[in-house]
């Protein structure tokens, strides 16, 4: 039977008090690498340094810390990739640094290096005092050796189970009874004019036509979301609802479903009117685009889950959709382009479960305001 020995030196100790903070206190999470041995990388897309590398390796030259430096950048440039991101502030803490190294000679502009050797060298470092204030407070414990290693381990234990229980809330499958309501409604919206010989009325009393609405007939910004000019036209819309509705609804939840797909349909037949106020316009499509802006925006706050698909899928649809618009007579890209802006607006306004702040949130509304009223203005005073 093999014993495992826990090396408890002043080094691994500093190391696992400040794994402690970053994850229990910041909530960066570990990175799993191929090839980084002696070092901790951790990740919080949401924090101004979004990577942070605990590195325990001894460094003795500058040779070293060059190739250091080499290889960060190559793993950072993986990272990128994977998390959508333009720019990896990265925070390196060197715990073994040879005194023949001087950081500033190699300064870069993403990657910043501080050395710490112990407690005390954290509390007199300003760099490290200013990005991280409660740092050298929060890395005080009344335990030591193995009641230390074993008070850390469960804290982190503890905040990952959070974590995940989190993860499972968001991405565990719901019920999109929203969507399926909707779906319902436009049904019977188009089928049931037709049962009474009157495939027409639908279109001619509940569709965009710019001259009526200006005349006060506000209802067919919204109902015209319901109505759809013939089979082909329901059909595909109603296909593209039940794809995207059924993830977005199980993500977002219903109410900000509703939310986001109504103001997307307003705000798409608002600048239907404003760009072509003469036509007639009629479809879900621009709802359907508001549901894409809205999980483009949840997608990047979970980059680390969606990447992929946000690369992949979501904008290539967008982008192709858009393209077609302009390309295909007889499609409202102005409702697509209304839809798509005002469902991403209404998305930040009303929040991410457990990534959006109440600062967003409340500047998303306000934003979405703004966005409704100049083209309430432009729809209909211009």
């Amino acid at each position: 039977m093999e014993e495992h020995v826990i090396d408890m030196n002043e080094k691994n100790t500093l190391a696992m008090k400040l794994l402690h903070y970053f994850i229990t206190e910041k909530g960066y999470t570990p990175i799993i690498l191929q090839g980084a041995e002696d070092e901790i990388w951790l990740e919080n897309l949401d924090e101004d340094y979004k990577v942070v590398r605990l590195v325990m390796r001894y460094i003795h030259n500058d040779e070293q810390y060059k190739f250091d430096i080499f290889k960060t950048n190559r793993i950072l440039r993986k990272i990128k990739k994977k998390t959508l991101s333009f720019k990896l502030n990265t925070l390196s803490i060197f715990l073994d640094l040879g005194g023949a190294v001087n950081l500033d000679d190699f300064k870069t502009d993403n990657i910043t290096a501080v050395e710490v050797h112990e407690d005390a060298d954290v509390k007199k470092n300003k760099l490290l005092k200013s990005i991280f204030p409660d740092l050298s407070r929060k890395l005080k414990f009344s335990e030591e050796g193995i009641d230390l290693f074993i008070k850390v381990t469960n804290d982190i234990n503890k905040h990952n189970q959070k974590d995940q229980e989190r993860v499972a809330d968001v991405f565990a499958p719901k019920k999109p009874i929203v969507t399926y309501a909707l779906i319902i409604i436009n049904i019977l919206v188009f089928f049931i004019p037709m049962l009474l010989s009157n495939s027409d009325i639908a279109v001619a009393y509940l569709g965009s036509y710019g001259p009526f609405v200006k005349m006060g007939e506000y209802y067919r910004l919204i109902t015209a979301a319901f109505v759809h000019a013939n089979i082909a036209h329901l059909l595909f819309n109603m296909y593209a609802l039940w794809i995207i509705g059924m993830q977005l609804e199980s993500f977002i939840g219903k109410w900000r479903f509703l939310v986001v797909y109504l103001f997307s349909a307003i705000c798409g037949s608002l600048l239907s009117v404003v760009v072509t106020p003469d036509a007639l316009s009629v479809g879900a499509s621009g709802a359907i685009f508001g549901l894409l802006g809205a999980l483009l925006y949840f997608g990047y706050h979970y980059r680390i889950y969606l990447g992929t698909v946000i690369k992949s899928q979501i904008i290539p649809l967008i982008v192709i959709n858009l393209l077609l618009g302009f390309m295909v007579p007889g499609i409202d890209n102005a409702a697509h382009i209304g839809g798509l802006i005002g469902g991403a607006l209404m998305m930040i306004g009303v929040g991410v479960k457990y990534k959006s702040s109440n600062f967003e949130k409340i500047n998303g509304l306000i934003v979405s305001l703004i966005f409704f009223g100049f083209l309430v203005y432009m729809a209909l005073f211009a």
